[in-house]
């Protein structure tokens, strides 16, 4: 999964605009501040620089010629790691609120103020940190759910077919794992691979 630079470190951004004075403009106010600007005058362009260079940001114009600034983000997030999108027009009335967009963190006004721009890249920054971090604890919960099942699962085996107590099975299943220096879910995986191969030769008699 893409990592998004702590807080105030430099980024390396994309800004993809058609107007070559609004492009210089934006390149300029984001090198003073310390950012790496990549540059791309349409859609098309913005999508081979992502590729060739993964920007950590991208700053994108949404109406430009052929591939808007909008489908060209959306192009560059499914088909690599997110990346977190500001967005600029002259136009309020563009819809970014899709659930194709949720990769869109912030959206300026023309004409930009330097000031505006830094503070939605900061806040752009910002908020695909936090939903990288409830996505990484969403995965281990879900992680863990599926590993506490698994181990489960094999508790169950192991007493049907040892004829063990409640406990004892768990009991066993540590000790495995302590003695084969392995994770108590690989020797539980191993045990229910067993028990799938039991039932086959169960069902070949």
């Amino acid at each position: 999964m893409a990592t998004t630079p702590s807080n105030g470190a430099p980024l390396r951004i994309a800004v993809a605009e058609d107007e070559v004075e609004i492009r210089q403009f934006l390149k300029e106010c984001l090198s003073r501040a310390g950012h790496t600007v990549v540059e791309a005058g349409n859609g098309e362009q913005l999508v081979s620089v992502c590729k060739l260079q993964r920007p950590d940001l991208i700053v994108a114009d949404i109406r430009m010629p052929g591939l808007d600034g909008l489908r060209a983000a959306a192009q560059v997030n499914h088909e690599g790691p997110p990346i977190p999108v500001v967005l600029v027009t002259s136009h309020p009335q563009d819809d970014i609120h899709s659930d194709e967009a949720d990769y869109v963190m912030a959206c300026l006004s023309k004409p930009v103020k330097p000031a505006d721009l830094l503070a939605s890249v900061e806040l752009a920054t910002r908020r695909h940190r936090q939903l990288l971090k409830v996505a990484a604890e969403a995965a281990s919960w879900k992680q863990a759910l599926e590993d506490r099942k698994a181990i489960e699962r094999a508790k169950g085996a192991v007493m049907k077919r040892l004829g063990l107590e409640e406990e004892e099975p768990y009991r066993r299943l540590q000790r495995v794992a302590s003695e084969r220096n392995l994770k108590l879910v690989d020797v539980a995986k191993l045990v229910e691979k067993a028990d799938e191969a039991y039932k086959q030769l169960e069902k070949a008699m």
